[in-house]
């Protein structure tokens, strides 16, 4: 009978500590996950609101530069040739670095010249190589979206680092928030898969489900979203291209470059073009100096039709005396009639004798490469207007996750405090914690020094001075 009983308060006291365990388990997580939506959410909803608008930059760029983009059509082209030296008439200084040849009927051919230390686009007539006019790469009003979406515009270096860390973040955001979503108890699809809403009354039950129950709904798109964004990111993007590069393809690697027996130079191609994302990093190729002269455009663009390049291309002229002209077709520059994703194409001719130097199409990508190429795809709304209307309705999403999570805290938060859940009473979750820190650090490195800083100051400063554990709460 005794030793009954000493067995059922061994069980008692079992069940009270995996209790405690997972209480503390669930605090410290519901902590880390309302720092990283109070610090991270004003930036969320700011790269939500310049995504969602960059989404639609065709058809934006084809309404504000129509006059640039359209012309009059005519009976004849004249050669891309000619239409080039008309631009070098009118700046005889300018370098020609690039070169857009006429992809419609009614469709201006584009000349990028630098000029005075900076790059313009000039739009010809293809039918008679009168100059239309010219844009400043730089004052386009999409390349000021782009660049405020990715940081540069507002804080270089720094500013990349921060839409990073928010873009991790954010992943963590929908881990976090699922294990607290969890339904443990409830059997109820309301407040679950259902929101409760309550027209008569918004109060903090309406914002919870407008938080959790739009995030569980729309979590695997966010993700998928966020892990393709990162693709282009200073610190995971890097990281990402030295692991996929392989095997995407990369001539560091077996397949598909090992076949071209080409010079290499030490440039990536996307200091050259603004290639597709998979053939960033890939090694530009040299040309054969061998006293012939450079190839006309007009045989660059026979190349591409040859090589079945699709009409959208861009070409981007040599540099030097070792450098190759680069075709390359990016779908998601291209509008109207947009070609899908594994149209894209990157070609490197040699500049004097023509020959493709290397080729690099959507069938030399590896699995993983594919992959991620239609996350990007997926990413840009590059699937057709329906895609895009998608990804706005996924970006609205995001704004009514992050607005009603700050909207639920403003509605809970003690006046004059910070309002953040309680620090959990159990020490040996630090040991859970620390795994957890390395793991992440290991994936996210942005994000595990974010959260070393946290944890230190967590457990080693705010807990021990008495204003600061009072004001966080």
């Amino acid at each position: 009978m005794e030793f009954e009983r000493i067995d059922a308060q061994a069980k008692d006291s079992k069940a009270f500590t995996e209790k405690q365990t997972k209480a503390s388990l669930y605090k410290t997580v519901w902590r880390w996950h309302f720092y990283a939506g109070i610090f991270f959410a004003p930036l969320i909803i700011f790269l939500s609101i310049t995504g969602g608008i960059y989404l639609f930059k065709p058809q934006i760029e084809n309404y504000m530069y129509h006059d640039l983009y359209y012309v009059q059509q005519g009976q004849q082209k004249i050669s891309s040739t000619e239409q080039i030296q008309e631009v070098k008439k009118n700046y005889p200084h300018a370098k020609i670095t690039g070169f857009t040849p006429s992809f419609a009927p009614d469709r201006s051919s584009e000349v990028e010249i630098m000029a005075n230390g900076e790059s313009i686009s000039v739009f010809v007539n293809p039918y008679n190589g009168n100059i239309i006019g010219k844009l400043n790469e730089n004052a386009r009003f999409m390349a000021w979206v782009k660049d405020l979406h990715n940081g540069e515009l507002w804080g270089g270096t720094i500013g990349n680092w921060l839409v990073e860390l928010s873009a991790c973040w954010f992943i963590i955001l929908i881990i976090t928030g699922v294990y607290l979503w969890w339904p443990r108890n409830r059997k109820s699809l309301f407040g679950t898969l259902i929101p409760r809403i309550n027209l008569s009354k918004r109060n903090r039950t309406f914002w919870r489900d407008m938080h959790a129950v739009t995030a569980i709904w729309l979590s695997l798109f966010i993700v998928v979203q966020l892990f393709s964004g990162l693709m282009w990111s200073g610190v995971w993007g890097s990281m990402a291209h030295r692991i996929v590069d392989p095997i995407s393809g990369n001539p560091e690697g077996d397949q598909p470059w090992e076949k071209y027996a080409f010079p290499k130079s030490t440039i990536p191609t996307k200091e050259i073009a603004d290639v597709p994302w998979a053939a960033e990093n890939l090694p530009v190729p040299e040309s054969s100096p061998n006293g012939l002269k450079t190839i006309s455009v007009d045989k660059v663009m026979q190349i591409a039709a040859e090589n079945n390049v699709q009409p959208g291309y861009r070409i981007a002229f040599p540099d030097g005396e070792t450098g190759v002209y680069t075709i390359f077709l990016d779908p998601a520059e291209v509008y109207p009639n947009r070609p899908l994703p594994w149209a894209q194409q990157t070609l490197h001719i040699d500049q004097y004798s023509g020959k493709v130097l290397a080729k690099f199409a959507w069938s030399d990508y590896g699995a993983l490469g594919k992959l991620i190429s239609l996350g990007i795809a997926f990413h840009q709304g590059e699937f057709g207007f329906i895609s895009q209307l998608f990804m706005l309705a996924l970006t609205i999403g995001i704004i009514m996750i992050a607005a009603s999570g700050v909207i639920m805290w403003w509605k809970r938060k003690p006046k004059g405090k910070l309002g953040a859940p309680a620090l959990p009473e159990n020490l040996k979750m630090l040991k859970g914690v620390a795994v957890i820190v390395i793991a992440l650090g290991l994936f996210f490195p942005l994000v595990g020094a974010s959260l070393l800083i946290m944890w230190v100051l967590d457990y080693f400063v705010i807990k021990r001075i008495p204003i600061a554990k009072q004001w966080i709460g």
